[in-house]
């Protein structure tokens, strides 16, 4: 444990963070997840839930989790196999 405050802060800033992060890449997966079984099913939502995913593509490049080639990539990948 840090004896010292600012790295006391760097503990809590860095849970907080974390916690952020890996909710907002679970929330990524899932929203890729749904749209690829949508466009394998047929669904009648999936360009519905391949937009919703895109948004979370986006906003997962905007806050850093991932790179913009690998946004645009995995958009690329998605628009393809629903246009396909």
């Amino acid at each position: 444990m840090p004896n010292i405050k600012s790295a006391k802060k760097r503990v809590i800033v860095t849970k907080t963070k974390t916690a952020r992060n890996k909710a907002r890449n679970s929330a990524l997966k899932t929203a890729l997840k749904k749209a690829n079984a949508a466009i394998e099913a047929n669904a009648a939502d999936k360009e519905v839930l391949v937009k919703a995913a895109i948004k979370k593509i986006d906003q997962a490049e905007v806050k850093g989790l991932i790179h913009k080639n690998n946004a645009a990539r995995k958009k690329s990948a998605l628009t393809k196999k629903l246009n396909g």
